[in-house]
């Protein structure tokens, strides 16, 4: 994106990348990770599937700042106690731990994430990837936990679960080899 101030390369990903990402971050399928194998192509031809890869960044940088500023937070408790003491006891411990900085780092770290966010909901999906992408995006962004079972969580693990064995079986075609192994197909109930 020209207008962040994120620099990180990103790797070029794979469909085998991205099918083991996703499923692992799937907690009602975890065997589906070991059940796809698929081709490994490069997915980058999808502008939602390229903005999930910045939205992944963006979100490890959300997270990374967000443990560092809670790692902080919990030293300078340690420091003046809870309540503090003092709010000059306060300032001056902030200063020397750093955590006033942490914290508008992972607000900074927020606001670039929100903005790619919103760049990879509007961004029309061109393929099985992009859209699914965009799923795993949203249920990583909102779930509450990553084994929700309150509705919708579990039926939208499950849409993208069968994106992700179409996207494998159709890439088999394509390529003229066998989709999914015997084992995963007879776990995975089928329409009539």
């Amino acid at each position: 994106m020209a207008d962040s101030d994120n620099s990180r390369t990103l790797p070029p990903v794979t469909r085998r990348d991205f099918h083991s990402v996703l499923a692992a971050s799937l907690p009602t399928y975890p065997e589906l990770a070991a059940s796809i194998i698929t081709s490994p192509d490069i997915c980058d031809d999808d502008p939602a599937f390229v903005t999930w890869r910045e939205w992944c960044a963006a979100r490890q940088d959300v997270t990374e700042s967000c443990l560092r500023q809670q790692k902080l937070e919990a030293k300078l408790i340690s420091i003046v106690g809870s309540p503090p003491t003092s709010s000059k006891a306060w300032k001056a411990a902030d200063e020397q731990v750093g955590y006033s900085k942490a914290l508008k780092e992972e607000s900074r770290a927020s606001i670039a994430e929100n903005r790619v966010a919103e760049i990879l909901w509007y961004t029309p999906a061109q393929s099985i990837i992009g859209a699914t992408a965009k799923l795993h995006a949203i249920v990583d962004k909102w779930q509450p936990c990553a084994d929700s079972d309150a509705y919708p969580w579990p039926q939208i693990r499950v849409v993208i679960a069968d994106l992700l064995k179409i996207d494998a079986q159709m890439s088999f075609r394509k390529n003229g080899r066998d989709p999914v192994s015997t084992s995963a197909s007879q776990r995975t109930p089928r329409c009539g």
